[in-house]
């Protein structure tokens, strides 16, 4: 063996000074002498002392990723063990927060009866600052993880195809289809025809719808049953398209927008026809009830629409 060089010395102390001070005396020693008989090896075939020591240096590579090799740290923000967890949390927390954040702003921004511009700068607004935080704070957990949790991490199971999901039933699945189109449809007749055919008349004889007129002379009746139909329409794509975001995106979009728009209806009390309900004989509570329960069912879909995007991206 050759007595230990300048230029090995410098090698092995930036490497120790890298290190925790309890594991530098066994990693010196055998750092030492792993790089003394690389070196003596090459001066038996002849190479010339400096020359060998500088190519088995080279050979080392850089201490400081020869020091977290040796200390089993990280040198990637999130290594390849959770990149695919990562990615699928991420993808998940994206294509469902953001748009119900979104949208959830918007709405408020709309109840306050901001302009148009308002709302929209605000609702764009709102999806970028939720963007950056789901992206910042779900980066920096798993980049603690790889860290603090890196040795500590059991080994994976090896992956075989008895791991493979079992497909759902494309029938069950179509029977879904069926139904939804069936209440769709059920649902879409009762909204036009609630003008006409009605329990209550007015002075005259003539039928008092149970909804309200404004639905009709803004729009926004036929706006709502839009949101159903892509509702309905992305059930349908998402049954013989295979999943990717941009349709997880759309499709959630699709879902959120109609439970959205009911919310906003029944919390400004524009579901109801107030001349319904004085012919009808009802308690003013009721009208109050009724709102209230349309918020809460809504309230309800938005939350499974949430959770059933996240339960779908994370089993992709």
């Amino acid at each position: 063996m050759i007595p230990a060089s300048t230029l090995t010395d410098r090698y092995v102390d930036a490497t120790l000074r890298r290190l925790p001070e309890r594991q530098r005396p066994d990693i010196e020693k055998e750092l030492r002498a792993s790089i003394a008989d690389a070196v003596d090896d090459r001066l038996d075939a002849g190479s010339d002392p400096v020359e060998a020591e500088i190519a088995v240096l080279t050979e080392l590579g850089d201490p400081a990723r020869l020091a977290a090799g040796y200390a089993d740290r990280p040198l990637q923000l999130i290594g390849p063990a959770l990149y695919l967890d990562y990615t699928r949390l991420l993808t998940a927390l994206m294509v469902t927060i953001v748009p119900v954040v979104a949208a959830v702003v918007g709405l408020a921004r709309a109840l306050q009866d901001g302009t148009a511009l308002l709302v929209i700068g605000d609702t764009l607004g709102a999806a970028f600052t939720t963007t950056v935080h789901i992206a910042f704070w779900t980066t920096l957990v798993f980049a603690i993880i790889e860290r603090v949790f890196a040795g500590r991490r059991a080994t994976a199971r090896p992956w075989t195809p008895d791991s493979l999901p079992e497909p759902p039933s494309r029938r069950a699945r179509y029977g879904e289809l069926v139904t939804g189109t069936v209440l769709f449809v059920l649902m879409t007749t009762f909204i036009l025809l609630s003008p006409v055919v009605s329990t209550e008349t007015d002075a005259n004889g003539d039928p008092v719808g149970l909804l309200s007129p404004w639905l009709w002379e803004s729009g926004a009746v036929y706006l709502f049953i839009a949101f159903v139909i892509a509702t309905l329409g992305f059930a349908f794509v998402k049954y013989y398209v295979r999943w990717s975001v941009p349709v997880a995106v759309a499709g959630s979009i699709a879902d959120l927008a109609s439970a959205v728009m009911l919310i906003w209806l029944a919390a400004t009390h524009r579901v109801l026809n107030p001349a319904f309900v004085e012919a009808a004989g009802w308690s003013p509570n009721v009208p109050q009830w009724i709102d209230t329960g349309l918020v809460v069912l809504s309230a309800g879909t938005l939350v499974h629409t949430v959770l059933e995007g996240i339960g779908r991206a994370l089993r992709r």
